[in-house]
């Protein structure tokens, strides 16, 4: 199917954009909220989880969203180790001598760069980067306003 993939239904009433007649009455429902974080997790990418769990809208995460957010914690954790041991070793953590006496990116950079892209994309589908963050707004009940379509006909 071709054009834009659908928002989620909950991303749709935080930015104030839901209309009824756009709703799909069928949409699965989901439950349950997000708790701690897995046991296995390195200290940075729990600390990484819990930020990102405390400060997202209400209603934003549920169970279903825990592996998603496993992998965007854990590659935070990871890009925060690789920066700072770039910050500690400076240049030299960043650029290396090749045989050939040119110089190149190191695999910590590369790395770097991959786990930013990885996050970014992560950031978008949750609505954490300024961009994504400006279009949603607290949700307001809109189902205690009368329905002037329904007054006209009589419903």
């Amino acid at each position: 199917m071709a054009g834009r993939k659908p928002l989620p239904t909950v991303i749709k009433r935080l930015r104030g954009t839901l209309q009824k007649c756009r709703t799909n009455p069928y949409e699965p429902q989901v439950k349950g909220t997000l708790g701690e974080p897995p046991e296995y997790m390195s200290a940075d990418a729990k600390a990484a989880w819990r930020c990102a769990v405390q400060n997202a809208p209400p209603g934003l995460f549920c169970v279903l969203d825990a592996k998603m957010l496993e992998r965007w914690a854990n590659c935070a954790a990871l890009y925060h180790e690789a920066a700072t041991k770039i910050s500690r070793l400076g240049l030299n953590a960043m650029l290396v001598k090749a045989p050939n006496g040119l110089l190149r990116r190191t695999a910590l950079r590369d790395l770097m760069r991959d786990l930013s892209h990885e996050m970014k994309g992560f950031e978008t589908e949750m609505g954490f980067t300024p961009a994504t963050r400006q279009r949603v707004s607290a949700y307001q009940d809109t189902t205690l306003e009368p329905d002037l379509w329904e007054e006209v006909i009589g419903g």
